[in-house]
């Protein structure tokens, strides 16, 4: 099968840093399924194992975590699915990526596609509505309720994969006031378009952002990128016994700031349940399948925003670029071998 990897952590601009390649068709184990993968989208995560997570010696490093596609063949101990279906799931850390032409993996972790998308507009959520799906449910607790309430969620980075998300679901399946952050005029409009209720400039000071549209401190706030960089800013922001989720990767800073606030601090990763095999993996599934139905009741819509044409390394190359550029705002898909 055909298959984009890396032998060598190299700079994306060096044609070495992603390669196509050709290997064995994989097998499925039990609980498996085997896909024909027909669409990818790439995700930051892409470019921080490429970066810096060297492969075995003499094999190829395989990315790719975001897959819209058809399943071939199922393991013998497979329940959910059956030859034929049409599937969409964000993949596991400990296996090979979904930038192949077929891919395995474990069925608790897929969803049935929404029947309204394309698989280049399905290939755009998983792994971005799995992390926000159990960032606002599972790890802020916060109540599936669209009655307003007077509680305030701010996203720090709204434009993003997971920001783009983020706030629809808050939107249509809480009663917070979702604020977004964007820093220019095309992301800005983007959030907007997404349904926050209000979008401010994170090139700016947060607290003096949040005055300026009527707000004197938030309830929840959630950093998406560069949270190091606004940690002053959001002890400022965020009211007395908030909380503050995070997923990037910031570098250390003083949480001892958040104990007079009593702040609680939640981290969302959302490779956690597969890469554990927790017992409760299977609720992947079960979000994947319920948020295809909000998308076919639409309720919520693609965040697919650019594609770049067939998977093949050259293509691939390009989105890590405009990746690390942090100049994207949605997901950015390829589609096809």
């Amino acid at each position: 099968m055909k298959a984009i990897g890396y032998y060598r952590n190299l700079p994306i601009g060096d044609p070495e840093s992603l390669i196509d390649v050709t290997l064995p068709d994989p097998v499925p184990g039990d609980r498996d399924l085997l896909v024909e993968v027909r669409a990818v989208s790439v995700n930051p995560v892409d470019v921080k194992v490429r970066a810096g997570m060297a492969p075995e010696a003499g094999q190829p490093k395989i990315l790719g975590w975001d897959a819209a596609g058809v399943v071939r063949t199922v393991g013998k101990d497979v329940t959910l699915f059956k030859p034929g279906d049409k599937v969409w799931y964000a993949g596991s850390l400990l296996r090979p990526g979904t930038d192949s032409e077929l891919h395995v993996v474990d069925e608790r972790i897929v969803g049935h596609m929404p029947r309204t998308l394309d698989f280049a507009a399905a290939a755009a959520l998983p792994l971005t509505t799995i992390t926000a799906w159990e960032l606002l449910f599972d790890r802020l607790n916060i109540p599936e309720n669209e009655t307003p309430s007077d509680a305030t969620l701010l996203v720090i980075g709204a434009a993003g994969g997971v920001g783009s998300i983020l706030v629809q679901l808050a939107r249509r399946l809480t009663g917070l006031t979702v604020i977004g952050t964007a820093s220019r005029p095309e992301t800005a409009t983007w959030v907007s378009d997404l349904g926050a209720h209000h979008v401010i400039d994170h090139s700016k000071p947060l607290s003096d952002e949040l005055k300026r549209i009527g707000f004197d401190g938030v309830d929840y706030i959630v950093g998406l990128n560069h949270t190091d960089r606004h940690f002053d800013q959001i002890v400022a922001s965020i009211r007395p016994q908030g909380h503050l989720a995070l997923i990037d990767d910031p570098e250390l800073f003083d949480f001892r700031k958040l104990k007079t606030k009593s702040v609680s601090l939640h981290w969302e990763f959302m490779f956690t349940r597969s890469m554990f095999s927790t017992p409760d993996q299977i609720r992947q599934h079960e979000l994947l399948d319920r948020v295809a139905s909000l998308i076919d009741a639409d309720v919520l819509r693609t965040t697919l925003n650019e594609s770049f044409g067939t998977i093949n390394a050259a293509n691939l190359r390009r989105a890590h670029a405009l990746l690390e550029s942090h100049k994207a705002h949605g997901k950015i898909v390829l589609e096809g071998f």
